[in-house]
C-alpha cells in the first residue's frame, strides 16, 4: 500500500456556537468584541465578525471588469475567544448546567447568565 493512511477527522468540543457574541483574549486583536459568524469543529477555529481582517486582491473575471479588493474575516482559535455578556460588559468562561426543564443549558461563570 502507497502513501499515508489518513486518520479519521477529529471533531473538537467547542464552548461557543454561532450566533454567539465573544471578546478576543489573545492575539492582534485583543479586547476586541464581535458575533461568531461561523465555528469549525474539525480545526477548532471561529471567524468573528470585524476580527482578523485580511484583504483579498481579486482579478477581474470577465472583460471590461474591474479587480476588487475585498475584506474578509480570517479564522482564528477558539482558545482566544471568550463569551461576552452584553448585559453586564463582562467576559466569563462556561459552565454547563441544567434548567427547570431537565435540558442542558450554556451558563457564564462570573454572571451567572443563562445563554441558550
Amino acid at each position: 500500500m502507497k502513501g499515508k493512511v489518513q486518520p479519521t477527522p477529529v471533531r473538537h468540543r467547542m464552548h461557543i456556537k454561532k450566533g454567539d457574541t465573544v471578546q478576543i483574549i489573545a492575539g492582534s486583536d485583543k479586547g476586541k468584541i464581535g458575533e461568531i459568524l461561523s465555528t469549525s469543529p474539525r480545526t477548532s477555529q471561529v471567524v468573528v465578525k470585524g476580527v482578523n481582517v485580511k484583504t483579498k486582491h481579486i482579478k477581474p473575471r470577465q472583460e471590461g471588469e474591474s479587480g476588487q479588493i475585498a475584506s474578509i474575516e480570517a479564522p482564528i482559535h477558539s482558545s482566544n475567544v471568550m463569551l461576552y455578556s452584553t448585559k453586564q460588559k463582562v467576559a466569563s468562561r462556561v459552565c454547563y448546567t441544567f434548567d427547570a426543564q431537565g435540558r442542558k443549558v450554556r451558563m457564564l461563570k462570573k454572571t451567572g447568565e443563562v445563554i441558550d
